[in-house]
């Protein structure tokens, strides 16, 4: 008798335990994945007429949300509050045009990167005559004379990567002042990512020229909470699965690739996928 009553409040129990407890796979497929990004630098992170999110990380976190089954809600947070939103589980994931550094990688885990943002030059054109450096010149064509002169601004690879060379630029107070000082002539070279440097270009094509060899090229990789190796495991499943036909990197160039052309003026969208 007393094995029939005990079966029969295991069978009462068993349902609100379960309930409870909740089915983790279940669950989790329903929640959505909340992506963190900085949703101000376009053609990457931005927003549309509508103000909702666009741009290539969102496709990319959209991509990344199928791939797990889950819904995404994209989380606009100022770039400098992404690691601590992550930390504190306000977010799930960044996919925010972040470089893997080491600095970084005390704080939280990285995926393998997708993609590659590379650091090159915009280069005064009379300075480039004058010392017959083309685009297609190597970098060294600028490190390796001693009277350039470099501009940058404070805080930026654009004064440290020249810094650390042994070069003294000219500081500018901010990036439009340090587009200008080569414009004008009165520094040499500016040495940023490929959008300000092909920006400033595009509108002094006849003052200036781009310098495409690069200085750094910085994997760009997603973000993820220590201790949630699944999630960092799905990531580099997904990430290494980008480059199959007719997958991510396919989609992504049908996408963006028009607009991409027209900003870097020469490249797509495998300017930021090759390493080199």
């Amino acid at each position: 008798m007393k094995r029939i009553i005990i079966a029969f409040i295991i069978a009462i129990l068993v349902p609100f335990t379960a309930v409870a407890g909740g089915a983790p796979e279940a669950s989790e497929q329903n929640e959505p994945l909340r992506v963190g990004m900085d949703l101000r630098y376009p053609p990457f992170e931005t927003r549309d007429a509508a103000g909702d999110p666009e741009g290539i990380s969102v496709d990319v976190a959209e991509a990344f949300g199928e791939f797990l089954g889950r819904p995404v809600e994209i989380v606009d947070t100022n770039f400098a509050s992404l690691i601590p939103a992550l930390n504190a589980g306000e977010i799930d994931v960044i996919i925010a045009s972040m470089s893997r550094t080491e600095e970084r990688q005390q704080a939280i885990e990285f995926s393998e990167p997708y993609f590659y943002f590379k650091i090159i030059s915009l280069v005064n054109s009379e300075f480039a005559e004058a010392n017959e450096i083309t685009v297609d010149s190597p970098k060294e064509a600028l490190t390796d004379l001693e009277q350039t002169r470099f501009t940058g601004v404070t805080g930026q690879v654009s004064t440290g990567i020249p810094q650390s060379l042994g070069f003294e630029p000219e500081i500018a107070t901010t990036l439009e002042s340090a587009v200008l000082n080569v414009v004008q002539g009165s520094s040499d070279v500016l040495m940023m990512s490929a959008s300000p440097v092909t920006r400033g270009h595009l509108a002094n094509p006849e003052d200036t020229i781009v310098l495409w060899d690069p200085f750094v090229s910085s994997p760009i990789a997603m973000g993820i909470r220590k201790g949630d190796l699944e999630l960092l495991e799905q990531a580099n499943e997904f990430v290494n699965g980008m480059s199959q036909p007719g997958g991510v990197y396919d989609e992504l160039r049908a996408s963006w690739d028009a607009e991409l052309t027209e900003r870097l003026g020469r490249y797509g969208l495998d300017f930021y996928i090759n390493e080199n």
